[in-house]
């Protein structure tokens, strides 16, 4: 197998027809319980109904393979969260937050891989942490305009609440998605709609320092 160490370039293009077919046949292997490191990409080309030297000319190995499920992911769930603002409310939040759920929940395996692999690879850990820095970045802007605005407390320090929503936030879907009832997604959305709202945008006035 081609070395993983080597830190890739990961093509987010829409993807050819043959890319299509690796991709979804991986996150069918997954799926079915397949261990990421295990799989070999002979069996995911057999998968996909390709030869293996197809494979290699659409992704320089596994690990790049990986890395382009795990764009999807994120992009789908970043172009979703980031359509929300402020002045939409809470309500609508919550909605936001259920549609990022649906997204974790259909990519949950591609996300259990990423943990997987993730402990033993400096390069798929720094790809994930860029991919997080995206939703920092986006909600540290909009947290910071809504002080500017005076309608987030000036006591709110808005990298370190940042942080916690952000990073807090994805362990928890993870964690929920994993291990949580799908008939309790509503409720969850709800709740963590709820711990950003109140807790940091429109946190209360006895709270601000």
């Amino acid at each position: 197998m081609p070395s993983i160490t080597r830190r890739r370039t990961v093509n987010v293009g829409r993807p050819t027809s043959a890319e299509a077919d690796i991709l979804a046949a991986t996150q069918r292997l997954l799926i079915n319980g397949a261990n990421f490191t295990e799989l070999g990409v002979q069996q995911i080309s057999a998968e996909a109904g390709v030869a293996r030297s197809t494979f290699y000319n659409h992704f320089r190995d596994k690990i790049d393979l990986l890395m382009r499920l795990a764009t999807e992911l994120m992009s789908s769930s970043f172009d979703v969260t980031s359509a929300w603002e402020p002045s939409q409310g809470v309500d609508r939040l919550a909605e936001v937050f259920v549609q990022v759920v649906r997204v974790y929940r259909e990519h949950a395996a591609v996300r259990r891989a990423l943990a997987e692999v993730a402990a033993y690879d400096a390069t798929v850990r720094d790809f994930w942490g860029k991919e997080l820095d995206h939703f920092t970045a986006w909600t540290l802007r909009v947290l910071r305009a809504e002080q500017e605005a005076g309608r987030t407390p000036a006591g709110v320090d808005p990298v370190s609440a940042t942080r916690l929503i952000v990073m807090g936030g994805e362990r928890a879907l993870v964690d929920h998605v994993t291990a949580g009832d799908p008939g309790h997604d509503a409720a969850f959305a709800r709740e963590l709609a709820l711990t950003w709202w109140h807790g940091v945008y429109r946190r209360p006035a006895d709270q601000r320092s």
